[in-house]
């Protein structure tokens, strides 16, 4: 059974052997086949990742890590405001 989450740098590998097996005469139905993954994840992979280097997916990964983070932090933040206003004006 494949898996469910591949790395960033095995998505840019994958990609990399999908475009070989192509230039080489393989439909895209046969480069998913050996892949073992569907025509719509390669598609997403592609757009996704597709024109970046090893280095910049590396980054952009980095910093969608960040994001997530930060807006974790930002509804803590939100919600600890929330209850000190309540405890101030007496709701409590």
């Amino acid at each position: 059974m494949p898996r469910k989450r591949h790395s960033a740098d095995e998505i840019i590998r994958t990609l990399r052997q999908a475009e070989a097996w192509q230039a080489d005469g393989a439909t895209l139905a046969q480069v998913c086949q050996r892949l073992e993954i569907s025509e719509q994840t390669l598609h997403r992979w592609r757009h996704q990742y597709g024109g970046l280097p090893p280095d910049m997916m590396k980054r952009l990964k980095e910093i969608e890590a960040e994001n997530r983070r930060l807006k974790r932090l930002v509804a803590d933040l939100s919600l600890h405001k929330q209850i000190l206003k309540e405890v101030a004006e007496g709701k409590w």
